[in-house]
C-alpha cells in the first residue's frame, strides 16, 4: 500500500456512544482539530453489528463512515472476529475455546474462540462478506483490519482431530514421526496419529518435538483463519490492502506465518517508559519496530499506541511531555507510515475505562495529551513526504520464533532463563549505537544482502541454515555467532559429532562443553594479544568452552577451571569471516566488537563523529533522498555538536542542541 501522506488517528468505538449523538459530532471536531486523519472502526462491534443471528445492523457504521469521511477523516474497518457476541456462543458452544486441560471455557473475554470450528468460520465468513458487499466500494475505506491481536490455542476434540491429520501430511507414516519426535525415551511410542494428543500439563509435555509441531500447527492454523477471513472479504468485492496488528515479543505465534497472508504489517506498541533512562526501552521498542519492518521488508503501520497511561501495564505511569512525541516519530524513523493510537475516545467502563486516549472523559480539547496530539499531527504534515520511503539495512541480527521455542523448552542448560532477548538487545543495541539501520530477520530469510549478520544463541538450525551460513561467509560475509548455537535439529533433536553442526570448519572450532552460571555468578574475558580487543569484560549465564582448530583466539576465560580456554574466535573463512562468541559479555564488548566491525566492513554510518548513548539515530531513503532521524531519549537538554550533522534540517529547530525528547529529521543526498 503506497501512501502518500502519513496515517494519523486510531481505534475509535462510536458504538459505545450512540446515544450521545452530541459526543459523536463533537470527536468530529476534535479529530480535525489534532489533525487526524484516519480511525480503525469495527474491531470490537460485533453485538451490534449482528445483534442477533442473521440480524445485521451495518447503517449506524455507515453513517458514521460517512460523517468522519465528509470531514476528510478515512477508515481503516476491521472484521469483528475478535469477540464473538453471547448469542452466539450459546447456541453454538463449540465456538469457545478447550483449555489444555480440556476444559471448555465459558463465555467472554476476547480470541475466546476456536478457529477449527466448521460453524465460528461460518458465522466469521458470512458477517465479513456482508461487511465487504456494504463497504468495499466506498471511498472512505483505506484498508481491511482481520481481527485483533491474534493469539492462543484451543485443544478441543475438533483441534485434535485437525492436529492429527496436520501430522498425518507432514510425516507420513507413524514410525518417521516417532523417529523425529524420539519417542523411544521414556517409552512414549505411539503405534498410530489417532493416539496423539496436543500437549498438555496435567497430559504428555515433555516431547519436545511434539511440543514444537503443536505451536507450528498453532500457526499454521490462525494464518489459515486469517486466509478465510480475507477469502470472505474478497468474495464479498472488496480490493482493498489487509492487515493484522501484531504485539511486542510475542512467542506464542511464528509472525512470518502471518506475514504471508496479509498486504501490510501493523503492530501495537506499548513500552514501559520512565523506570530508568529511556533510551533502554526506546531501543528494545526500536528493535520490534524493526522486527515488524523486516517481516515484509517493506513500510509497516503502527497500530496501537497509547497517548498517557498504559492501563494494562503494572504501573499505569504518564508520559512525560514530549515523550508521545518522540515515541511516535520513533515509528516513523523506523519505517512505519502511520501514528495512529488506542483510543481516541476513552471508554466509560469496563476493561479498558482508564487506558490513555486522545479524548479523555472530561472530554476536552484543552488537556495536556491532547495538545500533544494536536503537535504530533502538524509534525506529521511537515514529515508527510516521508510517507512511502523505506529503510534500508546492511547489517541484520537473525531473532527466530521457532529457535525460542525450543530453546527455552530445552531443558538445559539454564531453565531459570537463558536470557536469549536480553542478549538480543545487548547486540542490537551496539549496532545502533553506530547510527546504522538493522534489520530483524528469522532464519527462513536470506543472508545475501547484508555485509554484517549476527544471531545471538541460534540453538535450533532450520531452513538448511549451516549451508546457508557457510555459503554467505565464503562468499564475503561476515557472520557472528553467539553461544549455544547449532545445538539441535528442527525437531529439537541434538545434533551427533560436534557442534556448531555443520559449521566447525567454517569457524574453526568445537564446543567441547557449557557451563550455566547462577545469577550472581560471573566469569571474565581476558584479550588475547594482537586482537581487536583491549580490556577485561565480564560474562554470564552461559560460557561455552571451545576447542579450537584453525581460528584466531580473540579472548580467553579468565576463572573458574577453564581458565585460560578460549572464549571469543575469529576465522577468515572463504572471502569472508565467521566470528564465536561463546558467552553472554556485557554491553561494552558488544559496543566494541560492532564498532570495529561496522568500520572495517565499510557499513555507511548516517551520520559521523559520536553519537550519545541516550541519542538514537535511523534513516530512511526515497530515491537518492535520504531522511536521518536523531532522537534525544534524555529528558534534558543535549550538546549534539559531536555528531556532524549535515544536510537540510527538514524537522526541527537546531543541529546543535537537541532538547528533551526532541527529533530533528535531516533531508540529505544519499
Amino acid at each position: 500500500m503506497k501512501l502518500d501522506h502519513i496515517l494519523h488517528g486510531g481505534d475509535y468505538n462510536p458504538e459505545q456512544w450512540l446515544d450521545r449523538p452530541d459526543i459523536l459530532e463533537k470527536d468530529i471536531t476534535y479529530m480535525k482539530e489534532a489533525g487526524i486523519n484516519t480511525v480503525t472502526l469495527g474491531v470490537f462491534s460485533w453485538a451490534v453489528l449482528e445483534p442477533s443471528e442473521g440480524e445485521y445492523n451495518f447503517q449506524w457504521l455507515e453513517d458514521i463512515i460517512n460523517r468522519l469521511y465528509e470531514n476528510g477523516i478515512s477508515t481503516i474497518l476491521a472484521t469483528p472476529s475478535g469477540a464473538r457476541p453471547k448469542w452466539m456462543a450459546d447456541k453454538y458452544p463449540e465456538v469457545l475455546r478447550v483449555r489444555q486441560d480440556r476444559q471448555r471455557n465459558l463465555f467472554g473475554g476476547r480470541h475466546n474462540h476456536c478457529y477449527t470450528s466448521p460453524v465460528y468460520r461460518e458465522k466469521v465468513a458470512m458477517i465479513d462478506e456482508h461487511l465487504a458487499k456494504r463497504f468495499a466500494n466506498h471511498p472512505a475505506i483505506l484498508m481491511w483490519h482481520i481481527s485483533n491481536e491474534f493469539g492462543g490455542d484451543c485443544h478441543c476434540p475438533l483441534c485434535q482431530e485437525a492436529f492429527r491429520q496436520w501430522l498425518k501430511d507432514k510425516y507420513e507414516t507413524i514410525d518417521r514421526l516417532n523417529q523425529c519426535w524420539c519417542t523411544t525415551f521414556w517409552s512414549h511410542i505411539y503405534q498410530s496419529f489417532d493416539q496423539i494428543e496436543s500437549p498438555s500439563l496435567v497430559g504428555e509435555s515433555a516431547v519436545h518435538g511434539l511440543n514444537l509441531d503443536w505451536k507450528r500447527f498453532v500457526s499454521e492454523k490462525t494464518a489459515e483463519f486469517v486466509r478465510h477471513e480475507i477469502a470472505a472479504l474478497r468474495q464479498g468485492g472488496a480490493k482493498q490492502p489487509t492487515t493484522v496488528n501484531l504485539m511486542y515479543d510475542f512467542e506464542g505465534l511464528n509472525y512470518d506465518k502471518l506475514a504471508e497472508c496479509v498486504d501490510v504489517i501493523s503492530w501495537d506498541s506499548y513500552p514501559v517508559w520512565h523506570k530508568g533512562a529511556d533510551i533502554v526501552p526506546a531501543l528494545d521498542n526500536g528493535l520490534q519496530h524493526d522486527y515488524m519492518r523486516s517481516l515484509k521488508n517493506q513500510p509497516y503501520l503502527l497500530m496501537e499506541s497509547c497517548p498517557s497511561g498504559t492501563n494494562w501495564h503494572g504501573i499505569s505511569k504518564l508520559k512525560r511531555p514530549g515523550l508521545l512525541t518522540a515515541a511516535s516519530l520513533q515509528a516513523i524513523a523506523h519505517g512505519s507510515d502511520s501514528v495512529l493510537y488506542f483510543q481516541i475516545r476513552q471508554s466509560r467502563g469496563s476493561s479498558e475505562k482508564f487506558h490513555g486516549a486522545v479524548i479523555d472523559h472530561y472530554g476536552g480539547d484543552d488537556t495536556r495529551v491532547f495538545r500533544e496530539v494536536k503537535y504530533i499531527g502538524e509534525s506529521l504534515k511537515k514529515l508527510s513526504e516521508v510517507a512511502g520511503s523505506e529503510v534500508c539495512a546492511k547489517a541484520a541480527i537473525i531473532y527466530d520464533t521457532e529457535n525460542r521455542w525450543a530453546m527455552e523448552d530445552s531443558q538445559g542448560p539454564r531453565n531459570d532463563g537463558l536470557h536469549y532477548h536480553e542478549n538480543l538487545m545487548k547486540m542490537y543495541t551496539a549496532l545502533k549505537r553506530q547510527g546504522i539501520n538493522v534489520d530483524i530477520i528469522s532464519e527462513s530469510k536470506s543472508l545475501e544482502k547484508y555485509s554484517l549478520v549476527l544471531a545471538p544463541m541460534l540453538y535450533m538450525f532450520r531452513e538448511n541454515m549451516e549451508e546457508r551460513i557457510e555459503a554467505y561467509v565464503r562468499k564475503g560475509g561476515c557472520f557472528v555467532l553467539g553461544h549455544w548455537s547449532g545445538i539441535t535439529d528442527e525437531w529439537d533433536r541434538c545434533y551427533l559429532g560436534g557442534t556448531p553442526y555443520g559449521l566447525m570448519d567454517v569457524f574453526g572450532l568445537r564446543r567441547s562443553e557449557t557451563d550455566a552460571l547462577y545469577e550472581y555468578e560471573h566469569n571474565s574475558l581476558i584479550p588475547e594479544g594482537g586482537s581487536m580487543f583491549q580490556n577485561e569484560y565480564s560474562c554470564s549465564t552461559i560460557c561455552d568452552l571451545l576447542q579450537v582448530k584453525d581460528a584466531q583466539v580473540l579472548m580467553k576465560y579468565g576463572k573458574e577451571f577453564y581458565a585460560g580456554i578460549p572464549a571469543v574466535t575469529k576465522k577468515l573463512y572463504g572471502q569472508g569471516q565467521a566470528y564465536y562468541i561463546g558467552t553472554d559479555a556485557q554491553q561494552e564488548f558488544y559496543d566494541v566488537l560492532c564498532e570495529k566491525l561496522v568500520h572495517e566492513l565499510g557499513i555507511e554510518r548516517a551520520v559521523s563523529g559520536d553519537i550519545p548513548k541516550d541519542v538514537e539515530v535511523c534513516t530512511r531513503s526515497l530515491g537518492q533522498t535520504e531522511y536521518v532521524f536523531v532522537q534525544n531519549y534524555r529528558n534534558s537538554d543535549m550538546d549534539i555538536r559531536g555528531m556532524e550533522l549535515n544536510g537540510e534540517l527538514l524537522y526541527g529547530k537546531s543541529k546543535e542542541t537537541l532538547h528533551a525528547y526532541e527529533t530533528i529529521v535531516l533531508k540529505q543526498k544519499k
